[in-house]
């Protein structure tokens, strides 16, 4: 402001008084402000201190944070700093704007603009969020910790607006780091709820989303999540006691990605036995009894039956000598070959029997000393458990357990001292095998294997005649038996996919229903001819039928063996019925024009299945004419001799 010095008595000296109140108006106006900031420095740096002790103090230059508390000032030590400032918190007497939301990522700052200039703020949670005015019309807000809060702007016209802060992990940074690692997983989205990582879209298999999982897990750990109650602050520039409480947890990873095509694994199981068993007896029984009117007495009695006493008498008129020679010799040869194939969904566990169920009764006593009988359950015959999981690189992971089981032809007899008669439980043999293993599609492996070799021999005889050279053989019994087995289980896993057609073979479709004159007359228990699995209506072409062969009677003679006819170049499913609706025959002209044009995709593939139909009604006009032949030996050999 300009003054004007003039020596004229009345408006030199107006001027002169005017610019001094206007002077010391500015210095009264700085010295307020000046105070008022070291005010508010000396209350918020403690609080910020006991908030966030590892925090860098504010310096006295640039912007302040400023946060407010609006809890009643305590009684006590600042009873004086309560006189020299009275307690002012945001007073809202004008408008109250609609409430608002932002959101932070943990680390990272932001600028928020407000509808009007500030004049107050409250913030309800410093360990959260830290704000600073910047601009009257603009917040500075720095995430510190993973958690919400919220705070009140008041503006200079006495408006208020409440603004919620959402403080979270920083979803980018994770969607970067997910893109920079997998570069072949694009359909990852990272996404945040409730300070938890949300990890959503498409994966191609299941270990990429298994490592996406472990990369969003390790940024979960690193980011702390503050959970507190505090409030702090100055008001007047004085500070204002304040109680906070905070605990720490780590953020969680919540999957919600989808596996566009699950692989799926077959496994090929073989499980190889071989046992031979080998019994070698030879034994004798001398019987001599002499009486004494109605008693008799025994020397020797059945060695082959283990008698436990050489002399034994009894009250009986038998014959007086009886003498029996036991020889005796035994092959088994038992094999085994199962091969159940089984097909699961990578990660999920699949389970195959191929046997049947039995109950094995088990007493059990209650707590009134009743005593009650339960059926347990057991499983016998070919069982598979597997779990796959399909590596990177088309390496599969198995957790396979295969068994064989067969009930034994020899039971266990089981008896009580207070039960009359004796029980026969019946007896299992079990082969298992349970490991995991590693591989490729299409490897073998021998995942366990069993060879074993028992010889057992035994020997009774009289002792002193047993031992003679030659005779002594008719005074004992020996038992020799040898048994082998061999065992060995064999895995193949492949990954497969779905087919897109239903024509698949199944072991029904050679299978033809005999009539009587089969079943009688041949001995056959299958039809002549076979049938044959009908093809789609597309794939049928438009000819003529193949003439069914004509029947031949049981009781005709058969004639000469000739060789076998070769069949027409017809598919053999045109004698039957198509499965769809049969189109109307194309008339010549058409046919011929159709010929003449280049054959497309479709057509090609009818050729192709045609041709395989053709190829298996040659292989059965085969097989039929070598079974007419074996008929012909089999039924010429009577007349040869």
């Amino acid at each position: 402001m300009k003054t004007k010095l003039g020596f004229s008595s009345g408006g030199a000296m107006r001027s002169r008084s005017l610019g001094g109140v206007v002077l010391a108006s500015a210095l009264c106006t700085g010295l307020l402000v000046a105070q008022s900031g070291a005010a508010q420095e000396a209350a918020e740096v403690p609080a910020l201190a006991k908030a966030r002790p590892n925090a860098p103090l504010p310096s006295g230059r640039g912007p302040m944070p400023m946060m407010v508390s609006m809890a009643p000032m305590p009684a006590g030590g600042a009873a004086g700093a309560a006189a020299a400032a009275p307690l002012r918190g945001p007073n809202c007497t004008g408008e109250i704007h609609d409430e608002t939301s932002v959101v932070v990522p943990v680390g990272k700052s932001t600028l928020l603009p407000l509808a009007e200039p500030a004049r107050n703020r409250t913030l309800g949670n410093p360990t959260i969020v830290q704000a600073t005015l910047v601009s009257p019309r603009t917040l500075y807000l720095v995430g510190m910790a993973v958690g919400t809060t919220n705070m009140i702007v008041q503006g200079r016209s006495g408006g208020c607006q409440m603004i919620d802060v959402i403080v979270n992990i920083d979803a980018n940074g994770v969607q970067q780091s997910l893109g920079q690692l997998l570069p072949n997983e694009r359909s990852i989205r990272v996404s945040t709820a409730a300070g938890n990582l949300v990890l959503g879209g498409h994966v191609s298999s299941s270990p990429a989303a298994q490592q996406a999982m472990e990369i969003a897990k390790a940024y979960a750990d690193a980011q702390p999540t503050q959970q507190s109650q505090a409030g702090s602050g100055s008001i007047g520039g004085m500070p204002v006691n304040q109680q906070s409480s905070s605990t720490s947890k780590s953020a969680e990873v919540i999957n919600m990605m989808t596996v566009d095509a699950p692989q799926q694994v077959m496994l090929e199981v073989k499980v190889a036995e071989v046992s031979k068993t080998l019994i070698n007896q030879l034994g004798s029984a001398l019987n001599i009894q002499g009486g004494f009117g109605s008693w008799s007495g025994a020397l020797v009695s059945n060695l082959l039956a283990g008698v436990t006493s050489v002399i034994a008498g009894s009250k009986a008129n038998n014959r007086p000598f009886n003498f029996a020679v036991d020889a005796q010799k035994t092959d088994d040869l038992v094999k085994i070959l199962a091969e159940p194939n089984l097909v699961a969904i990578s990660g999920q566990e699949a389970t195959f029997l191929a046997g049947g169920k039995i109950f094995i009764p088990v007493p059990q006593s209650s707590g009134t000393g009743v005593t009650s009988i339960t059926l347990q359950e057991e499983e016998f015959g070919v069982g598979l458990k597997f779990t796959p999981t399909v590596l990177s690189n088309g390496r599969i992971s198995l957790k396979v357990a295969p068994e064989v089981s067969e009930l034994s032809p020899t039971g266990i007899t089981v008896s009580a001292s207070n039960v009359s008669g004796v029980s026969i439980l019946p007896l299992i043999t079990t082969r298992r095998a349970s490991t995991v293993v590693q591989m490729s599609d299409g490897e073998s492996f021998a995942i366990g294997g069993l060879m074993k070799s028992n010889v057992t021999g035994a020997l009774k005889a009289i002792p002193g005649i047993g031992e003679v050279p030659v005779l002594g053989a008719l005074a004992r019994s020996t038992s020799f038996q040898q048994d082998l087995t061999e065992l060995v289980f064999i895995i193949t896993p492949h990954l497969v996919k779905p087919l897109q057609t239903a024509d698949l073979p199944l072991p029904t479709d050679s299978f033809s229903q005999p009539n009587e004159a089969d079943v009688y007359a041949t001995g056959n228990m299958e039809g002549r001819h076979p049938k044959m699995r009908a093809a789609p209506a597309e794939a049928a072409p438009a000819a003529s039928p193949m003439p069914a062969p004509a029947s031949v009677s049981p009781s005709a003679p058969q004639p000469s063996p000739e060789p076998a006819p070769q069949a027409p170049a017809v598919p053999a499913t045109t004698a039957l019925p198509p499965r769809g609706p049969q189109a109307a025959a194309a008339s010549p002209m058409l046919t011929a024009a159709a010929s003449t044009a280049a054959p497309s995709a479709a057509e090609t593939e009818q050729a192709a299945r045609a041709a395989r139909i053709e190829s298996s009604a040659k292989q059965i006009a085969s097989r039929n004419a070598r079974q007419e032949v074996a008929k012909a030996d089999a039924s010429s050999q009577p007349a040869e001799h």
